[in-house]
């Protein structure tokens, strides 16, 4: 089925959580790290979707790392170290075990950073990474732009 095209200029801030029925995988070193139809997507103003999958549909030991963030709509983001194949992937998820009111959905969902593994897939689609080393979106060819995330774009 053809998806209609979304620019994400179209997309709220505050930043909309919205259930998905497209199929999210993931898969690093040969090894699934995800393969769910339950995630929801966070829209948010000049990004592409960002993926929130359930925990219990994550393979692999995640461990907690010390790096935190604050969004200051979602609230206080952890982030997990992903162990799989035999290797770690530092802070490869994050997560919001508190959420802020209005993002309360998200509690026991992890977001990945799509340029991290070796492959991630919305309905068989490759994704690209969204540009930049913070944002972790999920770029499909049904998303327009321009994306904030790479140089000059900080101020957006």
């Amino acid at each position: 089925m053809q998806r209609p095209v979304e620019s994400v200029w179209d997309y709220p801030r505050p930043p909309r959580v919205e259930p998905t029925d497209r199929h999210i995988v993931a898969r690093h070193r040969g090894e699934t790290v995800f393969d769910t139809r339950a995630a929801l997507r966070v829209l948010e103003t000049s990004h592409p979707p960002v993926y929130y999958v359930p925990r219990d549909d994550v393979h692999g030991t995640l461990t907690l790392a010390h790096r935190r963030t604050v969004c200051e709509f979602k609230g206080f983001a952890s982030y997990w170290d992903l162990g799989v194949a035999g290797l770690t992937v530092p802070d490869a998820a994050w997560s919001y075990e508190d959420p802020a009111h209005g993002y309360e959905a998200l509690r026991g969902r992890l977001a990945f950073y799509p340029a991290l593994l070796d492959e991630c897939t919305v309905d068989g689609e490759p994704v690209i990474a969204q540009p930049g080393d913070f944002y972790g979106g999920w770029l499909t060819s049904d998303i327009t732009g321009p994306i904030k995330g790479g140089p000059g774009t900080r101020g957006w």
